[in-house]
């Protein structure tokens, strides 16, 4: 085709009953960042790969038109192959919300491979309102030059590993200081994802003393980094040195922003957290309501961090043995996480986490269970396997089988 138009490939075997679920005409969304090859028999050989002898999957090649007109307006997306790091031929990446409609569906061959080829195209957002609003909100958040875009977007699709490597060669191409501290922060927050809790501290450090040469007193990049400081106290168990990073959050956050900015409510949102984990929950509760309060004032019906503040609200009746309570908040987080992430996000299994640990609590047993379950099953697949939650989950499952 044209220079407006190209054209990519990936090669998948599927089990069978997720291959039945993709109908002519209708709309399929991947839930992981997608790496497809403008090389149709390299995108075959996945497929080759995927079959082993007698497997009952079924191979399937996914074809895919761009128009780059409207791609950008709907999906975005950036070719990878221009730097060495990455060594597969001619990748391009979509982000992880990319919506397609399946067109023509039929089956084919190749040097005696049998697949059935699925003709794809990019959804126009315009389609629908909120997946629009949603969308828009998305790409606001990801920014940044071309290679600092990449990198937050691998991150946001649990490409921990490559994001990584990403922001170490950054680092060691930095010509400023504003770039390394970029890069430290980024380190950080892939460090605190991993569970690597002293690592991250030190990269969020390394990045918080550059900013305090380089910004004035109440920047609110500073508030930022106090705030992630914070967070990572607080799962360290160290509640003082993180009450005190958040409140200093909370002061510059005052001073830099209008009263409803979402970075008051993620500071009222973090002092929250420590105050539940602290036991004083009435101090808890008012923080977190509070957070929700500029939450809906600041942000899009369904993006995902009011669910962030439901939960936490949940956690606390949970804590305080309101167990009615916290279910119904546990209930409406539930709800936006669902519209808002794709189906094996890790946040939808620590929302499961939370209702087995209330049927837990209400003696429930096999309604836990099947929560905690639910959670395992997400997490296996979106965590590296030595991640602490992965051995939280067990320990829950295991405790309440004693009890059953």
């Amino acid at each position: 085709g044209t220079t407006k138009e190209i054209t990519v490939y990936r090669g998948k075997a599927m089990a069978e009953e997720d291959f039945n679920k993709i109908k002519q005409g209708g709309l399929l969304s991947f839930n992981n960042f997608l790496s497809t090859s403008t090389d149709r028999t390299v995108a075959i050989g996945f497929i080759q790969e995927g079959l082993e002898p007698n497997s009952k999957k079924i191979g399937v090649l996914f074809k895919m038109n761009i128009d780059r007109s409207s791609a950008s307006s709907s999906a975005p997306f950036a070719r990878i192959n221009e730097h060495s790091y990455f060594k597969k031929e001619n990748e391009i990446l979509f982000s992880m919300h990319t919506v397609f409609r399946v067109h023509q569906i039929e089956e084919k061959k190749h040097d005696g491979i049998k697949f059935w080829r699925a003709k794809l195209t990019l959804t126009n957002a315009n389609d629908d309102q909120q997946l629009s609003t949603l969308m828009k909100r998305i790409r606001q958040e990801i920014t940044g030059t071309g290679w600092q875009k990449m990198g937050t977007l691998l991150w946001k699709l649990g490409e921990n590993n490559k994001a990584e490597q990403l922001y170490n060669m950054l680092l060691n191409e930095a010509s400023n200081e504003n770039d390394e501290s970029y890069c430290y922060h980024r380190l950080g927050v892939i460090k605190n994802d991993l569970g690597q809790y002293n690592e991250a501290i030190k990269f969020y450090q390394k990045s918080l003393d550059i900013e305090e040469k380089t910004l004035p007193p109440n920047h609110p990049d500073l508030a930022t980094s106090y705030n992630n400081i914070g967070s990572v106290y607080n799962k360290m168990g160290e509640y003082s040195k993180a009450l005190s990073s958040h409140e200093k959050s909370l002061a510059i956050n005052k001073i830099a922003h209008p009263p409803n900015h979402p970075n008051l409510a993620t500071s009222y949102n973090n002092i929250g957290s420590v105050y539940n984990k602290m036991g004083e929950y009435s101090k808890a509760l008012s923080s977190y309501e509070r957070s929700v309060e500029i939450k809906k004032i600041a942000l899009p019906p369904n993006h995902p961090d009011s669910a962030a503040s439901y939960n936490n609200i949940g956690l606390v009746y949970d804590n305080m043995g309101e167990y009615t309570k916290a279910l119904s908040s546990y209930e409406r987080a539930l709800e936006i996480w669902k519209i808002a992430l794709p189906p094996n996000h890790p946040h939808l299994a620590a929302s499961y986490i939370n209702f087995g640990s209330v049927y837990d609590n209400m003696g429930e047993y096999s309604k836990a269970l099947s929560y905690f379950e639910k959670a395992q099953d997400i997490w296996k697949k979106s965590l590296p396997s030595n991640h602490p939650h992965i051995a939280l989950v067990k320990r829950n499952i295991d405790n309440v089988k004693k009890k059953m």
